[in-house]
């Protein structure tokens, strides 16, 4: 810490079981706040030294909002809040991205504006694609653009430490040899876009295709137990891992069968488990016998995958034992085609992870990937772009009227999120949304990984003179 000056305090608000605590863990660095899935857990102010990217600041973790009147202990559990935020430099409004805006959210936030501190919206818990749903409609709330984290995974601090910069000048007067400036988080700078953390990779498919073996061939070692059995793994198991120096995290699962075979208590908590590793993860593997035809559960699988935004790889295993590859990478191609057009140009990797050939791909085909999820695209960039799509192919006319696309910008990386801000944004045809997504895709090398675009109505709030 820099000596002589006051660290600004930002206090963390929101109803109860948001993940405050958490998160005030993850900003401090120790387990300072007992976290418990029962709510009411916090019930007094607990203060600490918070570091996030290089800023220094004091965080405020506090008992979850309430109504409540009188001397009651809930009451008096409220106005020490209140007392939190208006003694604050600015708040962490919390809401959970799982289970999406409560009337309760919509009270507090009212309650925040009366406050008159500067306010920045976190949606914790935005681990899947629910997050950002809850995001965008977040955004009602009129303090600005919300950031989604998962401070339980340490996800999305790189866009909340350049929220608290723009909220708290102060912070950057406090200054050490690694705290960022408010450029380095934005455009093309870092976030959470480059992690400083081991990359999660899991490995996912039905039974007996070969996850372990092919996990245990990345690792050099049998670490990982296998059998021809169905159903070795019964958890998902985590090692930590490095290729090419870069730290990995690899989750082998366990073999996902169709619902209507999963029967014992404990096949189903491995199911959980699986569809967990792919939440938290950043690439998922999906293995697939190519010795035998696509089932649907696999594709089932491949389109929850992109739906959480995910990298997809596939991993056709057991090539050895294909007869005419010609055509067997072919019916893969058409099916994919058809069945994931939202995601094209995924990844194929063709190996035998039992004797060894075609693995040496796998890693490469994960990171660049990986490194496509990741891209962040300049807001004037994205406008030139914007302009020639329209020139090239204007948008159509709706109720006599043309449609207005007045400006894009990118909200997230991870997967490449973005939000289109159109006259009449409701009508907006799906045809010319994927036109949109499309050329974003060409435009910008985005192949085979997911995009997500938003379509909101308005003027360009980034606009200054509106």
């Amino acid at each position: 810490m820099t000596s002589g000056h006051r660290l600004p305090v930002v206090t963390i608000v929101g109803r109860p079981n948001v993940g405050k605590s958490t998160l005030f863990n993850r900003l401090v660095g120790r387990r300072l706040a007992i976290v418990h899935d029962r709510p009411g857990v916090t019930r007094d102010r607990r203060e600490g030294e918070a570091q996030l990217h290089g800023l220094q600041f004091t965080a405020v973790d506090t008992a979850g909002l309430e109504e409540a009147r009188g001397d009651t202990l809930e009451a008096r559990m409220q106005r020490q809040t209140a007392r939190a935020v208006q003694e604050a430099d600015a708040v962490l409004f919390v809401v959970d991205g799982r289970a999406g805006l409560l009337p309760q959210d919509s009270e507090f936030a009212s309650m925040l504006r009366k406050a008159n501190r500067p306010v920045v919206v976190v949606v914790n818990k935005a681990e899947s694609s629910a997050g950002d749903a809850t995001a965008f409609e977040a955004h009602g709330f009129g303090f600005g653009q919300p950031v989604t984290v998962s401070a339980e995974h340490g996800l999305g601090l790189g866009d909340l430490g350049a929220a608290l910069l723009q909220a708290v000048p102060a912070l950057a007067d406090i200054r050490s040899e690694d705290t960022p400036s408010e450029e380095d988080f934005h455009e093309d700078g870092g976030d959470e876009e480059r992690p400083s953390g081991p990359l999660q990779l899991a490995i996912v498919g039905r039974p007996n295709v070969g996850k372990s073996t092919l996990a245990n061939r990345l690792l050099g070692d049998e670490r990982l137990l296998t059998g021809p059995e169905p159903g070795v793994t019964r958890d998902a198991i985590p090692v930590d891992w490095s290729w090419g120096g870069r730290p990995i995290r690899l989750v082998d699962t366990a073999g996902l069968r169709r619902k209507a075979r999963i029967s014992e208590s404990l096949e189903k908590l491995s199911a959980t488990e699986t569809l967990r590793a792919v939440r938290l993860a950043a690439v998922v593997v999906l293995v697939i016998d190519a010795s035998m035809p696509l089932e649907r559960q696999e594709l089932n699988l491949a389109r929850q995958i992109v739906e959480e935004g995910r990298v997809l790889v596939l991993a056709l295993n057991k090539w050895d034992a294909v007869g005419e590859k010609r055509e067997a990478i072919r019916q893969v191609e058409d099916i994919l085609e058809r069945s994931l057009p939202q995601v094209r140009g995924v990844p194929v990797v063709r190996l035998s992870a039992l004797q060894g050939g075609g693995v040496e791909k796998l890693m490469p085909a994960v990171l660049a990937a990986y490194d496509i999820w990741q891209t962040r695209i300049s807001t004037s960039r994205l406008n030139r772009w914007l302009e020639a799509m329209t020139e090239a192919h204007p948008p159509p006319i709706v109720r006599g009227r043309r449609l207005r696309l007045r400006y894009v910008t990118q909200i997230k990386a991870r997967p490449p999120t973005f939000v289109l801000f159109a006259s009449r944004a409701e009508e907006l045809p799906a045809h010319y949304r994927r036109y949109l997504v499309n050329g974003l895709r060409e435009a910008f090398g985005l192949d085979g990984v997911p995009i997500r675009l938003s379509v909101r109505r308005g003027e360009n709030p980034y606009d200054p003179g509106r």
